[in-house]
């Protein structure tokens, strides 16, 4: 019995496009001798859709897909869609995350998931009901199981998140000894999320005995990467099929034999979160209509991987880099900027804001009259390049990317409506210190210099004063990074972080402290990419009035 798993790049809302994704994905399949097709989670969809749920008219043409599906696929071969249905129960939520059956000529079986999460990215109880139906059908004599994403995360000693729910759709289903078990994923990226996934699946696999068959969704949608890597593991926990990781597959495994083919694939962080945002800009632009982008270059090392991540995701002829240098711009910046433009092949443009300085300066002398110089008039300058930048990406066109890291968004060492300003922050989920191993990493992959050698070995600095250095104002990032982490990521208190590192109170207390007041800037922050394990993004919900601390 082959199944195949449809590895697809989906765009939520695009129901006409989606559906032909998953016809073609069947064909192919079937063209290859598979016999059952497997779409990843909400698949008609697209995920996540969100409050597009609530729209009825959207979710009545959802459920009418399901019968064009019937109608459209070949014969002898059966389709297993994510998509949604109502709840006919009349209580509870009025929709379900279903798994529809679908065979040619047959009318539609639909299974539901059981397990709705609403931890970090996910809100599913705002739409769906839970279901507690054991799911399996049998096909050419084989009796399979049927599950969707959470499901199986919920298992006792198989490496997932569980115990987080009081039932186990495992043990249950187990019950009615299926011959395969079938997830249905759509699996957000992070960094080391694929290694977890595949702990996990082959820990089931080897618990229960029983093949394991896993679709995962592929590409970009808004702030989430979805890396696909769907995979099948035999009845000993043995892996025997990888899918592409960031690039659509099908993926065909004999699931009796267990033949199928397993994907090369890169691990290690850099080359994970390097992959995940070349894909989520390339599909942010892709999905939303955007064909170029603009961005400005200061000779830092912010500003230069965000660019190469755009001439790789879009293509050099579409990404312009503006150069705007102040009076306390250094030449090396201006050179190492260059040099990164020429490296890259993309465009570039030069605007010095000396003068533009200088008008804003008489213009705020008197409001201004008899008060020392402060941050006002750093921010002055970056507020000028903000509205430089966005005059040229309103006349292009092209959307504006914003250059600034995790570290800097969490201290809020960034200025709203100026380096702050545009419609995606590409690198605002990568630490400081990530930015720099992700920048000779990629220097180290035989395309020559990628990123100028200078610009990654120089300190850090916003140059928006005189001999100006990021650690004047901030700790070491090495330091301040894993403060960073450990509150944002892992939740620790105040107490565990100094337990936990060793390092000076009065530095951890002041980090904190930057971290709870910043949050009214992240509110107005462009959405960022998601590539660690808890971004400032979707799934962060901090209060802004809020007086507690610790």
């Amino acid at each position: 019995m082959k199944i195949a798993l449809l590895q697809l790049n989906l765009t939520v809302g695009d129901l006409e496009g989606n559906i032909k994704l998953i016809l073609d994905g069947v064909d192919y399949a079937a063209e290859r001798g598979a016999k059952i097709c497997v779409t990843s989670e909400l698949a008609i969809t697209g995920y996540p859709p969100r409050d597009l749920l609530l729209n009825s008219d959207f979710v009545t043409r959802c459920r009418d897909a399901v019968a064009e599906l019937s109608r459209k696929i070949p014969e002898d071969v059966a389709l297993i869609a994510g998509g949604v249905d109502l709840n006919h129960d009349g209580t509870g939520n009025p929709l379900r995350n279903a798994a529809w059956l679908i065979e040619r000529g047959a009318v539609p079986r639909v299974f539901y998931k059981w397990l709705l999460p609403t931890y970090d990215v996910f809100d599913e109880q705002r739409y769906f009901e839970p279901s507690e139906e054991v799911n399996f059908f049998e096909f050419d004599g084989i009796k399979m199981g049927v599950t969707i994403c959470e499901d199986v995360w919920n298992d006792r000693k198989s490496g997932g998140d569980g115990p987080r729910y009081g039932r186990n759709p495992l043990s249950e289903i187990m019950g009615n000894k299926p011959d395969v078990l079938i997830n249905l994923s759509a699996s957000p990226f992070n960094i080391g999320k694929q290694l977890v996934r595949e702990k996990m699946l082959s820990a089931i696999a080897s618990k229960y005995k029983v093949p394991v068959v896993y679709a995962n969704q592929v590409g970009g949608n808004d702030d989430l990467v979805f890396d696909g890597r769907s995979c099948a593991f035999n009845s000993d926990g043995k892996l025997t099929a990888r899918g592409k990781g960031f690039r659509s597959d099908i993926v065909i495994v004999d699931v009796k034999s267990g033949v199928g083919k397993v994907e090369e694939d890169d691990f290690c962080e850099e080359s994970e979160a390097w992959n995940a945002m070349v894909l989520g800009l390339r599909d942010y632009l892709g999905k939303t209509g955007f064909k170029k982008v603009v961005l400005g270059l200061s000779g830092g090392i912010d500003s230069a991987l965000t660019a190469a991540v755009a001439a790789e995701a879009l293509g050099p002829e579409n990404v312009l880099g503006v150069l705007m240098p102040s009076p306390y711009s250094s030449k090396g910046s201006v050179d190492d900027s260059l040099a990164l433009v020429e490296n890259l092949g993309i465009k570039s443009t030069t605007i010095p804001i000396h003068d533009l300085m200088g008008t804003f300066e008489q213009a705020l002398a008197h409001s201004f009259e008899g008060l020392p110089e402060n941050v006002a008039e750093e921010n002055i300058q970056s507020r000028i390049r903000g509205n430089l930048v966005m005059a040229i990406s309103n006349k292009m066109g092209a959307l504006l990317i914003t250059t600034g890291n995790k570290s800097e968004l969490a201290v809020g060492y960034c200025t709203i409506y100026g380096d702050m300003a545009g419609g995606l922050a590409v690198i605002s989920d990568l630490y400081k210190t990530l930015v720099f191993r992700v920048c000779r990493w990629l220097n180290e992959q035989g395309m020559g210099e990628v990123i100028p050698v200078a610009t990654i070995e120089k300190p850090p600095s916003a140059e928006l004063r005189p001999d100006q250095k990021d650690e004047d104002s901030l700790p070491p990032y090495e330091v301040l990074d894993r403060i960073i982490e450990l509150r944002v990521e892992h939740h620790m208190s105040e107490t565990e972080i100094l337990r936990e590192t060793g390092f000076d109170p009065e530095i951890v207390t002041a980090v904190l402290r930057l971290i709870k007041i910043s949050e009214f800037k992240r509110k107005q922050a462009a959405p960022g990419l998601k590539i660690t394990s808890r971004a400032f993004g979707t799934g962060w919900r901090m209060p802004i009035a809020c007086r507690f601390t610790g």
